[in-house]
């Protein structure tokens, strides 16, 4: 990844468990540095200005704007209901916006904010990271090579055991909250990454334990490839699961692609990692036949690199905002597929 001329100033909407837990994180890993925080939490303020001293700190999305001068780009980690209203009116005050997935609750929204930006002529990207997990390259390197063959089913799970639910937004609020919103994006543009646009969706949501859904599956159809070769995506989300796993399986017709655990979160299929070698990422499988597959280098902190080359270095936009409209639409007939109990169209 090359690096930009000069660090990037980062502003960011909202310090919690997005904003400082994951993009704080990662701007600070990838060598930038946060400028700017909207923050309002007496608590919240004072972990930013221990974190970055000097920082500009902001009691709403209107003082941020008139400190244009303190950032280059803001990320809107404002929970999701917030989204498309608060990058709207970033993108309309001409402010680079990276928007936390998902970019709004529905096509609709998401579609909006794509044409307000585009209005007025400012970039916009959304956090799409888990395209750097280094299952998800690592994969890409296995599919490029060919080990698998024709490649005919897509699997990933993200499964945890909770049955104690956190008291959180994300568990409560039901417009913005719930499994489909906040896992969904990352395992549908997964799944469209590597096997294309989707055709179809069935789905099953359900609420077992919260007033959101927390137990999500959903059965994606990709277009066919020019040999005619179509890939099936079966995806899992769920927070009540006792037994979490495999996290990743692609079957082909010369293999498999099995990765059986998922950032140390507990699960049954531990074991099967004890005889890992390090720097491995999953295992090629034939039946009993297993070999490790080295881990493609990357990780999450060059998203904010990409950011700093695409802003300050004329580089590719990281991550194509169009491509969150699509997810949205896919996420969108899901509902509608629950809903109605069939096949939903895309």
């Amino acid at each position: 990844m090359v690096s930009a001329a000069r660090p990037l100033r980062v502003g960011i909407v909202g310090y919690g468990g997005a904003g400082r837990g994951i993009h704080a994180r990662l701007v600070r890993e990838a060598g930038h540095a946060v400028t700017a925080v909207v923050v309002r939490s007496p608590e919240r303020r004072a972990a930013a200005t221990e974190d970055w001293p000097g920082v500009h700190l902001h009691d709403d999305l209107d003082a941020l704007v008139a400190d244009r001068d303190a950032y280059d780009v803001v990320v809107v980690a404002s929970p999701t209901s917030l989204h498309a209203q608060h990058a709207t009116a970033l993108a309309r005050a001409g402010v680079p916006v990276v928007v936390d997935k998902p970019l709004a609750l529905d096509t609709a929204s998401a579609r909006g904010v794509v044409e307000a930006a585009e209005a007025a002529g400012t970039p916009l990207t959304v956090f799409q990271n888990r395209r750097w997990d280094p299952e998800q390259l690592t994969l890409r390197h296995v599919l490029e090579r060919g080990d698998l063959g024709v490649v005919h089913t897509f699997e990933r799970r993200w499964e945890r055991w909770r049955p104690v639910p956190q008291q959180r937004w994300k568990e409560n609020d039901p417009v913005g909250g719930g499994l489909l919103l906040d896992l969904g994006p990352h395992l549908v543009d997964s799944a469209t990454q590597l096997f294309g646009p989707v055709t179809s969706v069935w789905a099953e949501l359900r609420s077992l334990t919260t007033p959101t859904e927390d137990d999500v599956f959903l059965v994606l159809h990709h277009a066919p490839d020019a040999a005619g070769d179509a890939v099936v995506s079966r995806l899992w989300a769920g927070s009540v699961v006792g037994a979490p796993g495999p996290r990743t399986r692609v079957l082909g017709s010369a293999g498999a692609y099995v990765v059986t655990t998922f950032e140390n979160d507990a699960s049954p299929f531990e074991v099967f990692d004890d005889a890992a070698p390090a720097g491995s990422e999953g295992w090629l499988t034939h039946g009993r036949e297993r070999a490790a597959v080295e881990r493609a280098p990357g990780g999450h902190a060059d998203f904010y690199r990409a950011v700093a080359a695409w802003l300050l270095d004329g580089g590719p936009v990281p991550v194509d905002p169009r491509d969150a409209v699509r997810t949205a639409e896919v996420l969108d007939a899901a509902r509608r597929s629950a809903a109605d109990g069939r096949r939903i169209d895309v």
